[in-house]
Parts: C-alpha cells; structure tokens; sequence
C-alpha cells in the first residue's frame, strides 16, 4: 500500500482487506468499542473494496511495519466543499503519543495532501481523553448533537469539533505540527 503521509515514528497508509481483521479487533475492544459506533463486517469490506465514500487508513510504525491503530475518513473524495469528516480515529497504545501522532498525519494529509479547507469530528461527550486529545490538537468545539447517537438503548450527545486549513497552517507555523 502507498503511504499517504509520513510522520516522526508512524506513517498512514490506506487500509486494505489484509488490515480487515485488525480494523475488527479495534472496534470490538471494550476499551474503544464504548466511544465508536462498531460497523458489521460486511460494511467495513465494503469501505476497504473502495464501494464506499469512506477510506479506512492505518498508521504503522515506520521502522517496523507494526500497526498502531486507525482512523476512518468520509469526504475525502469532497472536490465541492472540500471538508473531510474523521471517525473511528483508535490507537492501541494509549498514553505514548500515537494518539497525537495519527491526528498529526490526519491534519497534515486532508491540509497539504487533499488541500482541503475543512476537517471535523464528533466524539462522544463523556470521552474526556479524546475530548482533551482534539483540543491540544487544535480543534474547536462547534456544538453538541444532542441524543445524536443510541449505545445500549440510551441516547447520547456528541461534541462536534473542527479544524481548518488556517488553523493547521498557524498551527504549523508555531512548530505544533509535523
């Protein structure tokens, strides 16, 4: 698979159907599968067949090969409005900075990449660690999508959060970017 962008110590590819399994695994972990809206196996074949509008993405480690988590993205075939919508966006190394590292591949490859204007993400609003993670990573709060989405037969709300192409760009200017 070609890489999209590379960073410091990972690098973003587009998943392929050798990465189904894996994709799998990280949706069904408890320690995620709380915070993302899990896709049936059939759907997740159809994104990574290329049927979709969506484009699964996989950040490996460049010395290794290893694959640290992954991150889905709706839009970025957008030529019109040029806004990229992130989801699904897990690493299964929590707490050493891959976290950090796959948004900065994400922010760099939909800005100076795809030359989008636009990227945004809604997270759950009782997910402070991600929450935390977006906002040190430059994204504003927008609003909240009240009882947007239902887990285990209970509504929630979701915190909508963006970034966009000048922001990255100050952002990179500061040294805050790859």
């Amino acid at each position: 698979m070609a890489v999209l962008w590379s960073g410091k110590r990972l690098r973003l590819r587009d998943a392929g159907l050798e990465d189904l399994d894996y994709i799998m695994e990280l949706q069904a972990d408890p320690e995620n599968s709380k915070y993302i809206s899990a896709f049936p196996r059939d759907m997740q074949e159809a994104i990574l067949a290329g049927q979709t509008g969506t484009r699964d993405l996989i950040a490996e480690s460049i010395e290794t090969g290893k694959r640290y988590g992954y991150a889905m993205v709706n839009g970025a075939d957008d030529t019109l409005f040029r806004t990229a919508e992130w989801t699904h966006i897990v690493v299964t190394k929590k707490g050493q900075g891959y976290g950090h590292e796959l948004m900065r591949l994400l922010k760099a490859w939909t800005f100076e990449g795809l030359r989008f204007h636009r990227a945004w993400l809604d997270c759950k609003e009782y997910n402070a660690r991600a929450l935390h993670l977006y906002e040190s990573e430059g994204m504003v709060r927008e609003g909240i999508e009240r009882e947007a989405v239902q887990t285990d037969g209970v509504y929630e709300d979701l915190i909508v959060l963006s970034i966009l192409d000048h922001e990255y760009e100050a952002r990179k200017q500061d040294g805050l970017e790859l």
